[in-house]
């Protein structure tokens, strides 16, 4: 159980919600909404113990598990089925069987017995601790996950990103937590593995706190909504379901509209009556009374929901090139005995649009980062065509530097950027006044991506690299996205799970990994979209 007393949340110097009283309960299973940058990521964080509220308390009891949106948290170290079975502390008891199991296959004599009562011992342990059960649903939960049982010995820095977030989230369910709190768990999964967490989380009989773009997650699963508004900064509970809670809240802004409609007509009438009455010295009290009454009339009303902004996005016009602006010949890429990819060519023309399509781990992000010059690749080499300006999205913003501000970051995208400029740009992505001095780190993960799209306006690229551009973002600032795809005149090589994505995109070929086979688009490619 998680309950909250007088809470207050800021991004540096703005208030984002404050004197917040709530409870998470069991049996609760509750949906935070609100546009990116109102506070939901901060919120979680804060009940998660991760950070410190800028006022008030939280009381916790139970185990809580944590998933955050950023997927580089968590060990990389050690193997994936030993990071999984953490979470119960049974990777420690696993790790000394395996270490008394190789002193057994090396010893003789007295030091074989000694090793033999050892393990003993030690496998009595595993198995008080839920041993050989629990592993076993550790892999289960991981498999229907999609983590492959293949990569269950792998060491966690030989991963993809999308592997390991699946990997935290396997962890977290695995934990045994009395709450979860799930910042963007369907990240990075594929079709079947969202299905599979739907239903496991419409079930899950702790304290569930979910933070999702995906609707059909939140309308299958949720029983309250936390309505977190970022123009009264303030969170409005709802004790209904997603569809009753649209409803309801509809109903309150209307209900909002009308009361201040009343109260403003009134205290336009006392103010003006007080007016007049000012005039006279025998009035003036009586006056004095109607204008307090107006004031408090005024002061008093809730504020009408102001329609979010959205941030403006349109890709660079791109800068001229020649036919060929990128090509990739003969690349591959392994990480010690691990294969990611071997002889993969590729041939990026101007104004093409290309999908790289693959199970995850497969090495979409990786080719990518080796097409950008972030990665080298162990055998073949890259190609940079005549005037080729190169923009690439990261999908875990390792591009942005998180310790400067968004202001200094905006300026480092370009030479010759002036400030004025980039302050401009920052504006129609939502980044205003004295917000551009807050430091990356302190971002929401929506955020985080408005930022890194907005690098790309002003780089005039002609080539751009996207990897999963529509993570983290509200349903409108996906639609401005998938806008600017469609209208870039440039070249486009994109990752994606989002069909409307690649829709979007209007693809006219697809790069087929780990084999690197190269098609012509076709539309049965969008099953493997949704199956990635």
């Amino acid at each position: 159980m998680i309950s909250t007393t007088a809470l207050e949340l800021r991004a540096g110097a703005r208030l984002l919600v404050s004197g917040v009283n709530v409870r998470i309960n069991h049996g609760d299973r509750i949906g935070f909404v609100g546009r990116n940058g109102a506070g939901k990521s901060t919120l979680a964080k804060v009940l998660a113990g991760e950070t410190l509220p800028a006022g008030g308390a939280v009381q916790r009891t139970g185990k809580i598990g944590y998933l955050p949106q950023d997927p580089r948290t968590g060990e990389d170290h050690g193997t994936v089925i030993e990071r999984i079975l953490s979470a119960r502390d049974l990777d420690q008891i696993a790790a000394r069987m395996t270490q008394v199991e190789e002193e057994m296959a090396t010893t003789e004599g007295a030091a074989l017995e000694k090793a033999m009562e050892r393990y003993s011992r030690v496998d009595a342990e595993f198995q008080a601790a839920g041993g050989y059960a629990a592993t076993s649903e550790a892999e289960a939960i991981a498999t229907s996950l999609g983590v492959s049982e293949a990569v269950f010995g792998n060491q966690l820095d030989t991963l993809s990103g999308g592997q390991r977030r699946r990997i935290e989230l396997a962890r977290i369910l695995f934990s045994g937590a009395e709450t979860l709190l799930l910042d963007e768990p369907t990240n990075h999964l594929d079709a079947d593995s969202i299905i599979w967490l739907r239903n496991y989380l419409s079930t899950y009989s702790g304290g569930l706190v979910i933070i999702s773009h995906d609707v059909n997650l939140i309308e299958q699963v949720v029983n309250k909504v936390f309505y977190i508004d970022g123009n009264r900064n303030v969170i409005d509970v709802y004790n209904l379901g997603w569809k009753q809670y649209l409803l309801q809240r509809e109903q309150d802004e209307h209900r909002r509209k009308k009361e201040r409609a009343n109260a403003e007509k009134k205290a336009e009438i006392l103010q003006k009556q007080g007016e007049k009455m000012r005039a006279k010295a025998s009035k003036a009290t009586a006056a004095q009374g109607m204008l307090r009454r107006a004031e408090k009339l005024r002061s008093s009303l809730d504020d009408v929901r102001v329609k979010d902004k959205v941030a403006k996005l349109r890709f660079p016009t791109p800068s001229p090139c020649g036919k060929t602006p990128l090509s990739g010949k003969e690349l591959s890429k392994n990480y010690g005995s691990l294969e990611i990819f071997t002889d993969v060519s590729c041939v990026i023309d101007k104004g093409s649009r290309v999908v790289i399509l693959g199970l995850n781990g497969a090495g979409k992000t990786t080719l990518l980062k080796i097409l950008a010059n972030q990665l080298e690749s162990d055998t073949g080499k890259v190609e940079n065509g005549h005037g080729l300006k190169l923009g690439y999205y990261a999908q875990e913003h390792e591009m942005l530097d998180f310790e400067r501000t968004i202001l200094e970051n905006m300026m480092s995208s370009k030479d010759d950027l002036r400030e004025p400029e980039a302050r401009n740009v920052l504006g129609s992505f939502l980044f205003v006044g004295d917000d551009v001095h807050k430091p990356v780190k302190v971002l929401s993960g929506g955020e985080r991506t408005r930022l890194a799209l907005a690098t790309l306006v002003v780089s005039a690229a002609n080539v751009l690299l996207l990897d999963e551009p529509t993570n983290n973002l509200d349903p409108a600032s996906r639609e401005e996205i998938l806008g600017a795809l469609t209208e870039y005149q440039g070249a486009v090589v994109l990752v994606s799970h989002d069909e409307g994505a690649v829709q979007a995109l209007k693809p006219e070929r697809v790069i087929l990994l780990p084999d690197g086979d190269e098609d012509i688009w076709k539309d049965e490619y969008f099953d493997l979209v949704a199956i990635d």
